[in-house]
């Protein structure tokens, strides 16, 4: 593993990574119900609290789980001193918190890190077994662009190209990302590979990090219907965005709605 590559991502996510439009309401609508029953909010791949400490800064009592050492210690540093805030260090397939949640969400596309049938199961499985009788579990998913994934097959394969900039949390600098992405079409598999190079007043490179290939599968909309069936979930709703429009060929987005069967 590339270990300052991964740190510079934990250090850098919170200012690369923006909220989709709508988002952060959607959430809070949802964790206000689950707040008037006095009841506690999971999020799995919470990474560094990007969503979790707003919706704790309203109240509510939430548990972030992730891999990430390095994002979690992020996390608990900018929730410093909000009591009904947990973090969890664990794996999203196998975790066992010893009690249930009324809501529980995996924002920001984290399912597509479940790269076989037996991970996509494992996660959704352990989600249900944290789950009160009708607990909801929201999976926001990037839907599958065929033009694009097409797109990787051909001349552009492994090519590294211009991504989003943002400037540096400690330097002020500007950094420039730039991602490399593969595809396997047998197993709908997307790999990036991602470098950011921060830049001097003179425009020239001054540090370089990059962070290992990340496989992504590539969830198809009735791949997912029979997912939560499998795992025990019934779906209320599949959105194509926070506004809770309906899912079309055109969304951008695809948000599941599943209860836990009582």
């Amino acid at each position: 593993m590339n270990e300052r590559g991964s740190e510079f991502y934990a250090q850098s996510y919170d200012d690369s990574v923006p909220d989709w439009p709508g988002e952060i309401d959607f959430y809070r609508e949802l964790v206000a119900g689950v707040k008037s029953r006095d009841g506690t909010v999971l999020e799995i791949a919470c990474g560094t609290g990007r969503v979790a400490i707003r919706l704790a800064q309203d109240g509510a009592c939430i548990v972030g789980l992730d891999f990430s050492a390095n994002m979690l210690a992020i996390a608990r540093e900018k929730s410093a001193g909000l009591p009904n805030m947990r973090w969890v260090e664990a794996d999203m397939r196998s975790f066992d918190l010893g009690e249930t949640f009324e809501l529980a969400i995996i924002p920001g596309h984290a399912f597509h890190n479940m790269v076989t049938a037996g991970d996509q199961v494992a996660c959704l499985e352990c989600i249900r077994r944290h789950l009160s009788s009708g607990g909801m579990l929201v999976v926001h998913l990037d839907p599958p662009d065929m033009r694009w994934l097409g797109n990787l097959l051909g001349e552009k394969r492994s090519v590294f190209e211009p991504g989003e900039e943002f400037t540096h949390p400690q330097t002020g600098r500007l950094v420039r990302a730039s991602h490399a992405w593969t595809y396997q079409p047998a197993t709908q598999t997307a790999s990036t590979i991602t470098a950011w190079e921060e830049i001097g007043a003179d425009g020239q490179v001054i540090d370089r990090w990059e962070r290992e290939s990340i496989p992504l599968h590539s969830i198809f909309p009735f791949e997912m219907e029979h997912l939560l069936a499998r795992a025990g979930f019934e779906i209320d709703a599949v959105y194509g965005d926070f506004f809770r429009q309906e899912f079309r060929d055109d969304s951008t987005n695809m948000i599941w709605i599943a209860r836990r069967f009582t």
